[in-house]
This record gives C-alpha cells, sequence and structure tokens, in this order.
C-alpha cells in the first residue's frame, strides 16, 4: 500500500510538474550599467519605464550591476513562483543566495534579476566565479534551473 501511494505521489508530482510547461529559454548573465536602463520618458517626468521586461533588483535604489536576462516560455503560468540566484563571488569564495518574485503582467517573458548596490560590489570588471538559477513554484518545487559550468564539480 506504501508503494502504491508513493508511486501516486511521485507520478502527480511530475504531472503537475510537466503541466506548467515553465522553461527557460535563454538565461544570459551580465554587467549593465545605470544608464542602460534610461528611457526618453524619465525625461519627460515619467518614471522608470521597463516596457515588456520585469525588472528586479536586490537594491531598487540602485540600477548599476550584474543581471541575469532570464527569458521564459510562459510567464502566465509562473503564479507566485520564485526565482532563485545562487552565486559566488570573485570576492568570497561562499555561495550567496537571492530571491527574486516571479510575477509577470500580460505579455512580458522576460525577467532582469539585478545583482545591484552592495550585492554586486565588483562594478563592470568582476564577473561571477560560478552561479545557479532556479525557478520554484509555490510548493517549493522546481519549475526550471541554469547553471553555469563552474557551479558543480566534474564527476571524475
Amino acid at each position: 500500500m506504501r508503494a502504491a501511494f508513493a508511486l501516486a505521489v511521485l507520478v502527480s508530482t511530475f504531472v503537475v510538474a510537466r503541466a506548467t510547461g515553465v522553461e527557460f529559454i535563454r538565461v544570459w548573465p551580465q554587467w549593465h550599467s545605470a544608464e542602460s536602463f534610461d528611457r526618453i520618458s524619465e525625461y519627460f517626468g515619467g518614471g522608470e519605464n521597463h516596457g515588456r521586461q520585469i525588472v528586479r533588483r536586490t537594491h531598487d535604489d540602485a540600477r548599476a550591476g550584474y543581471y541575469f536576462l532570464v527569458r521564459v516560455n510562459d510567464a502566465a503560468a509562473l503564479g507566485g513562483a520564485r526565482f532563485t540566484v545562487d552565486i559566488i563571488r570573485p570576492d568570497a569564495p561562499e555561495a550567496r543566495t537571492f530571491t527574486f518574485l516571479a510575477e509577470a503582467h500580460a505579455g512580458a517573458t522576460v525577467f532582469q534579476l539585478g545583482l545591484t548596490g552592495a550585492d554586486w560590489p565588483g562594478g563592470e570588471q568582476a564577473h561571477p566565479v560560478a552561479w545557479k538559477l532556479t525557478l520554484t513554484d509555490t510548493a517549493g518545487r522546481t519549475l526550471a534551473e541554469e547553471k553555469s559550468f563552474l557551479w558543480e564539480k566534474p564527476s571524475k
């Protein structure tokens, strides 16, 4: 009976995870200057305009930083999901974890997840040693994951 129950839970977990069908189409980590986020509407009194991108930062008051551009195939299916960025910076050997809400508006499939301010002290010249990006649902199940080559030690 326990084996049947365990199998049913495993199958339902797989079906729920596959039902969402959320995938990373592209993950592109890179430095962005504060000026790269300037839009003409700001010069006419408007606030920061992200267009169809969702921008999340560790420090809302700082735009310059190291960003992960993440394109997903179906942002509408995210519903309360969270992005988690685990990163090893060049100035510290221990991994740090940052969490971002994956809340999207209609038509948006691109997220800019930024480590800004004191969370990225190396500026434009610094590059992460290794990183891992995970998208999890509200129950903590992994929907999608991408990582750099150096995140895991290669098998021997």
